[in-house]
């Protein structure tokens, strides 16, 4: 019992730590003074006002938005028929093929986003919405890959079998027994997907512009020059926002079934 409480009480410790800093930076988004501060030194909306009012800022949170979903529902598309491939057949190099999928996990984004702008530039494929595409989707369809395939164990297709034994047909036993079984691992990897998308400078920096620019490498640019309030409001919408995101998915999908072992 002692065990299990220190066990409880060290959890709770190294979950207020890691609030902590997301605590700060919505506190001082809410400070009267010109420079950040927390506590705030008076509570005020002028910040969020700012940003709100601030074209760029606007115009930034719309691309990130898009760029996110469009790229996780891209991730979504790709992982699931190359996870369905890897787990259902056996060929040579599959493991070799299976880490060269699985790479950008462990690639510095640094790297890799320096090298699509390369190879963009010689296909004139740069500084565009669809370069940004291709990039984001090349580093987040692993997040899908890797959290689709413990789903397809030998469990999976021996219920794939025995549809198949009782008449339906490929498409039938995908959409009826296939994709309700790896679910969970679909929406767990599309919510890393997402946010790993959503907050991304290294690699977004090469294909951006002033016209065309994410929240984060607009407040990697501001900081560059001027540090206030605003940079914690966006950061503290951008919070909210996700945190919204998680409440809408586990109000309409259901973020139960994610530790649902059945």
């Amino acid at each position: 019992m002692a065990l299990r409480m220190f066990i409880r009480g060290l959890a709770l410790l190294t979950l207020m730590f890691l609030l902590l800093p997301l605590v700060v930076i919505v506190g001082a988004s809410f400070t009267a003074s010109d420079f950040l501060a927390f506590p705030p030194q008076g509570l005020t909306l002028r910040w969020y006002e700012i940003v709100v009012s601030d074209q760029t800022y606007v115009a930034s949170f719309i691309t990130s938005s898009a760029l996110a979903l469009a790229a996780t529902f891209a991730a979504v598309v790709l992982a699931i028929p190359a996870a369905l491939a890897i787990a259902r057949n056996e060929f040579l190099g599959k493991a070799a093929f299976t880490s060269l999928l699985l790479s950008p996990l462990v690639l510095p984004h640094l790297v890799l986003g320096a090298a699509l702008l390369q190879f963009g530039g010689a296909i004139g494929l740069t500084r565009s919405f669809p370069a940004l595409l291709v990039g984001h989707v090349v580093i987040v369809t692993p997040f899908v890959l890797r959290t689709v395939l413990p789903m397809l164990n030998r469990e999976q297709l021996a219920l794939e079998e025995a549809s198949r034994d009782l008449g339906a047909g490929p498409v039938q036993t995908f959409f009826l027994v296939t994709l309700p079984q790896i679910r969970s691992g679909i929406v767990a990897g599309a919510i890393f997907a997402f946010i790993t998308s959503f907050i991304n400078v290294e690699l977004s920096i090469f294909n951006t512009t002033a016209a065309l620019n994410t929240i984060p490498v607009q407040l990697f640019n501001y900081v560059q020059y001027s540090v206030d309030p605003s940079i914690a409001a966006v950061a503290a919408a951008t919070i909210m926002a996700a945190a919204v995101a998680i409440v809408l998915i586990d109000l309409t999908v259901g973020l139960d079934f994610l530790t649902d072992d059945e």
